[in-house]
């Protein structure tokens, strides 16, 4: 009789130990996805904060483009607004208005020498390209860690431990599709 008590018990402390493994596993990948979307969110904000100084230097320029600007004004609004609220498919469609208003600012340049040689919008160019690299590369991060959040939880047997602990999956940062074909030049140059 006692060694079957012993064993009941020896079982459920094995099933406690494994439940408290699994809580705290899915506790890990939860916060890195919070790490991964923090790392955005900073390099998100150093562009919002480089994307003003970029127009001015523009602006100095007389004659350029106007809608070039406020395409990108418009669009760097979308994006702040997204990544505060913290609505990732916003922020994905918001991505993709920023990146063509560059894109497209980028291009024009070509039309003002005076513009294309100063230093200081050289730097910015330079800071705001690096921050966009950066950006893509943590969002890479940032999607492995949604996406193995997203099948911990639905996996047996996690799946028992993040009902009872209400663990929700995470919005995939994604971009349109546009993103993902080449440029087209001659439409940029237009």
């Amino acid at each position: 009789m006692d060694i079957l008590i012993y064993s009941a018990l020896a079982g459920l402390v094995i099933v406690c130990v494994y439940g408290v493994m699994l809580y705290n596993s899915l506790v890990d990948i939860k916060h890195s996805v919070s790490q991964a979307w923090s790392n955005i969110d900073i390099l998100l904000k150093q562009r919002h904060d480089e994307l003003p100084k970029l127009v001015e230097t523009c602006k100095q320029y007389m004659g350029f483009e106007q809608e070039t600007l406020k395409q990108v004004i418009s669009a760097r609004s979308q994006v702040a607004t997204a990544r505060e609220a913290g609505n990732i498919s916003a922020l994905g469609s918001a991505e993709n208005m920023l990146r063509t208003g560059l894109g497209n600012l980028f291009a024009v340049v070509e039309d003002y020498p005076e513009l294309k040689a100063s230093e200081k919008f050289q730097h910015l160019q330079a800071r705001i390209s690096g921050l966009e690299n950066s950006i893509a590369d943590r969002r890479e991060y940032y999607n492995e860690a949604v996406k193995i959040n997203n099948v911990r939880i639905e996996q047996f047997p996690d799946v028992i431990i993040a009902s009872w602990f209400k663990f929700q999956p995470r919005d995939l940062l994604v971009f349109d599709d546009q993103e993902k074909h080449d440029v087209n030049i001659g439409k940029l140059f237009g």
